[in-house]
């Protein structure tokens, strides 16, 4: 029997669903082609940060004598690091066949719309948002959502390249919020957005980073709500991300409702080659149960389609512990 890895996310077709999430491993070209040739999908490029561009403008700045310096310092700064990332854009399109989606993470209305009408120029094949914003409780209760809403809004104005976003964890009704983005077009969301760990130095006594790489027990919230939202907002592309380490994940994640799988945790740990490993172990899965396609079994499983959907909504433990001691 012959099977087809071949599937669609966000508009655009991919020969497997395989996606190189944005991460160190998608800041440069030879990089990139590895990837590529490692059989991977797509690729999602390391995002763009407003607040680094700042960051790296304000340090130069400081060292200025003159206001006009400072001014030409900093114009300087952003437009190098556009330029740069611009380029990876072009170098990665010329060189490379799989679908090349950017990234960029903002804090300005202003500059969402401006890198993102610069990128689809250079020739992205797609966008993601790399949104993240903490509400530590000096916002009002709906403000990350409305974070959501407003920037998609806005973008899907002035671009007509597929956008995605990329969803943090801390959303109190992610499928309410997920039907909004639908409504104002966009082409899919990514679950989820890893936030940078911390951790406390109890000798020191000082912050310090925690760990860098995602845990594989971190994919079960990332199963979960795929299967709610897959379910509760059909017709809409999903993407697992967070905690996603084996091919096993992959197939759950498909079940659960996704039409693609980033990776970026297990490809640091074990290596490109691990993408070979997970596309033939999924075939040879495929073949064994009389599956032709991802489409047969994508969201077999979801919360619209199992006999007990309340089992994704279950967040106790007594049932099922309750004779551990």
């Amino acid at each position: 029997m012959t099977t087809s890895l071949q599937t669609t996310f966000a508009g655009l077709k991919l020969k497997n669903p395989i996606i190189a999430a944005s991460s160190g491993l998608t800041n440069s070209i030879n990089k990139i082609i590895e990837l590529e040739n490692s059989g991977v999908g797509a690729i999602v490029l390391k995002s763009l940060f407003e607040e680094q561009i700042e960051n790296h403008s304000e340090k130069l700045s400081q060292i200025a004598d003159y206001p006009e310096a400072a001014d030409y310092i900093n114009t300087y700064v952003q437009m190098n690091h556009m330029d740069k990332y611009l380029d990876l854009i072009r170098s990665a399109k010329k060189r490379c066949s799989v679908p090349i989606i950017a990234s960029i993470n903002c804090y300005k209305m202003a500059r969402w719309t401006e890198f993102a009408k610069t990128i689809q120029d250079a020739g992205a094949d797609g966008l993601e948002l790399n949104l993240f914003v903490l509400n530590a409780g000096e916002f009002g209760d709906t403000y990350l959502e409305d974070t959501y809403v407003n920037i998609v809004r806005e973008l899907k104005k002035v671009i007509h390249i597929p956008v995605v976003i990329k969803m943090a964890k801390n959303i109190s009704n992610l499928p309410g919020l997920v039907s909004k983005l639908k409504a104002l077009r966009a082409d899919g969301i990514v679950l989820f957005n890893r936030f940078y760990q911390l951790d406390i130095d109890i000798k020191t006594l000082e912050l310090v980073p925690g760990p860098v790489f995602s845990n594989p027990s971190d994919f079960s919230d990332t199963l979960r709500w795929t299967a709610i939202v897959s379910g509760r907002v059909p017709d809409f592309d999903i993407a697992c991300s967070y905690g996603v380490h084996t091919w096993e994940d992959v197939i759950k994640g498909i079940l659960a409702g996704a039409g693609a799988i980033q990776l970026c945790s297990t490809l640091y740990e074990n290596g490109l080659g691990t993408v070979d490993h997970i596309l033939t172990c999924i075939e040879e899965w495929m073949n064994q149960n009389n599956y032709t396609n991802i489409e047969e079994f994508k969201g077999k499983l979801n919360y619209a389609n199992i006999k007990s959907p309340y089992l994704y909504e279950r967040v106790q433990f007594m049932k099922y512990f309750s004779n551990y001691k």
